[in-house]
């Protein structure tokens, strides 16, 4: 028989869909507020993959932020429960302005959270699953067949790559 063993806590990142830079302003100092200082930014990444966003606004943009701060990771359904609420609180008209992923990455993997169930996603609890965006292996993050097109873009993955590193530095103390 096996003995439960608590994993080591996670990096934080959370990926922001935004068109408007005053809106992005004000999710970021939300987030850092919550979150405390961030430690690594991707540059706005244009974000052209899918139309489901359209009523977001034209010229889409991406950002994706991690957090020095290590989290429990299932704290993660807090979290993605609070960028839910964020979400709402951005939106105008029960038109939503902003998207706010939020999840996490080990040194084997990388995990977004969301509230929506398909095949590959686990239940965690409160209506928040988990999917797992890459798998470690060969020294670099591979992702799956359901892997965002997005997520396998190469400033993503250079993005995923650097904050690896930052996060295997961190657990060595």
């Amino acid at each position: 028989m096996s003995e439960p063993v608590i994993p080591a806590r996670a990096k934080l990142f959370i990926g922001v869909l935004f068109s408007s830079e005053v809106i992005l302003d004000a999710v970021e100092k939300a987030l850092v507020k919550k979150f405390g200082e961030m430690d690594f930014r991707t540059k706005n990444i244009p974000f052209v993959h899918t139309k489901y966003y359209s009523d977001m606004g034209s010229a889409q943009l991406k950002v994706l932020f991690s957090f020095r701060r290590l989290i429990r990771r299932e704290d993660i359904v807090e979290i993605k429960l609070f960028t839910n609420r964020l979400e709402k609180r951005f939106a105008e008209n029960k038109t939503r302005k902003v998207n706010i992923d939020p999840g996490y990455l080990t040194l084997s993997n990388v995990y977004l959270a969301t509230c929506k169930d398909f095949f590959h996603r686990t239940y965690l609890r409160k209506g928040v699953f988990l999917e797992n965006e890459y798998r470690y292996v060969a020294r670099r993050y591979q992702p799956w067949e359901w892997t965002y097109p997005d997520y396998q873009k190469p400033e993503y993955l250079y993005f995923f790559h650097e904050v690896r590193r930052m996060y295997h530095n961190q657990l060595r103390g």
